[in-house]
């Protein structure tokens, strides 16, 4: 299984370390830990992770974006939102390194329940890195490239498409249209990847590598995706890069999933 994400049992690994974390961004890095402990003390959170290109040792300067998640003690309020959001400006404003600031905020009790056991469970266990407190993952099982893992991190996109059109239909700037087409771009490789994951038998977060992968399952639409990953690297303004992704290979592969794996558990 060398070079697909498993270790010796044909569990996932988990792909990032802070041992992998360019020197370039080792600042960046520090000033997100300090900045969180300032803001949530330790009643209020039980643990900070990194995830994305950064741990995974993949980030490109000036490029690449600082992704965080926040595991608090309780449900988040307002005020936690408002304080991560001080955070992500602060940290965006002082390290030109990276180009933007993402802080996911979710209870400890929802990383750990029954429903996100194969959704949010897995995110944290296999695809974040620890920061701070007390790792969830040794509270989580370890995961294996199923069809139930597929079906539970990407099988809603189909819920993902009508708000996408939306937000390209009110885009009024190519900086608007480039964000846009970055997140979709990024997600429908992403559910394209998780969607042969359990037949190519490993785990991948490189997008190229995701595009080149699906295409040996679906090689009548391998070029649209390799397309959607180049877009995910180097998001586009153009509105008919929009349309190929929402109006044709996102719902193709919203249905062929849905045929596959079947749906996502519904979430309250």
């Amino acid at each position: 299984m060398a070079g697909r994400g498993l270790d010796v049992e044909g569990c996932i690994t988990r792909e990032g370390a802070l041992s992998r974390v360019p020197a370039a961004f080792a600042g960046v890095v520090d000033a997100a830990r300090a900045r969180i402990a300032e803001s949530f003390d330790g009643d209020l959170l039980h643990s900070a992770y990194i995830y994305g290109s950064i741990p995974r040792g993949t980030a490109i300067l000036g490029v690449s974006d600082l992704d965080l998640l926040l595991a608090l003690r309780t449900e988040p309020t307002e005020a936690d939102r408002a304080a991560a959001t001080r955070i992500e400006q602060d940290l965006d404003r002082s390290f030109p390194q990276i180009d933007g600031v993402g802080i996911l905020l979710f209870s400890a009790r929802t990383l750990l329940s029954e429903l996100e056991r194969y959704d949010l469970g897995f995110f944290v266990a296999c695809l974040c890195t620890p920061l701070l407190g007390d790792d969830l993952a040794d509270q989580l099982p370890r995961y294996r490239p199923t069809p139930l893992l597929a079906r539970e991190t990407n099988g809603d996109l189909s819920l993902a498409l009508p708000g996408w059109r939306r937000q390209a239909a009110e885009a009024n700037t190519d900086q608007q249209r480039k964000a846009l087409s970055r997140v979709v771009a990024r997600r429908i490789v992403r559910t394209g990847f998780t969607l042969i994951m359990p037949r190519w038998g490993g785990w991948t977060s490189d997008l190229t590598q995701s595009a080149e992968a699906f295409g040996l399952h679906y090689p009548e639409r391998a070029e649209q995706m390799r397309r959607a990953a180049v877009i995910g690297r180097t998001p586009s303004p153009v509105p008919s890069v929009l349309r190929e992704l929402i109006d044709d290979l996102g719902p193709w592969l919203a249905a062929e999933y849905a045929v596959v794996h079947g749906e996502k558990a519904a979430r309250p």
